[in-house]
């Protein structure tokens, strides 16, 4: 019988690296897939599940079990994509406004394949409100249910479904 999460949680708690380890194999495809699906980049999402797992491996001591450790874990990853996200926008909107105030003879040619990539993240983060995408991924592609997806983002579960209906009704507009 494969060893369950909270049992692994309990002898990572205690230093246990294998069981960690274990962990890790079995959320990583998990955590990768919700990275990706909110920051539409490979590096990116691959990046950010590297920093998620250290950052639970980390504050796992402070990890008190009232949740699973998936919806605990999911968090973390929500939390960094929101803030990677933010960093995104800012760098984008720094990168435009260099390439506004350039002057005429100023070459961009260095910073266009920069420029590209950050319109493309740019253009699939405003397909939906991040609010919205953060549901539907957690709903439809992670599998989760309404109790879990509000613990996830600490919202109430009203506004979880309230939240998915709106996203739907966007997707549908397209």
């Amino acid at each position: 019988m494969q060893d369950n999460d909270a049992l692994l949680v309990r002898r990572a708690r205690q230093g246990d690296r294998e069981a960690f380890a274990r962990l890790v194999t079995r959320h990583q495809r998990y955590v990768f897939n919700l990275a990706y699906r909110l920051l539409w980049d490979y590096e990116e999402a691959r990046d950010l599940t590297q920093e998620a797992f250290l950052r639970a491996w980390c504050c796992l001591p402070a990890f008190r079990g009232e949740a699973k450790f998936t919806t605990w874990l999911y968090r973390i990853v929500t939390n960094l994509c929101l803030n990677r996200l933010n960093e995104l926008r800012r760098d984008l909107l720094e990168l435009n406004h260099e390439c506004l105030s350039a002057p005429a003879e100023f070459d961009p040619s260095s910073l266009c394949e920069e420029k590209e990539r950050r319109e493309f993240i740019h253009r699939q983060i405003e397909d939906l409100p991040v609010k919205y995408r953060l549901v539907i991924t957690l709903r439809y592609l992670q599998g989760f249910s309404y109790r879990e997806i509000a613990e996830i983002l600490g919202i109430p579960i009203g506004t979880v479904k309230t939240h998915l209906f709106r996203a739907k009704e966007i997707l549908r507009g397209n």
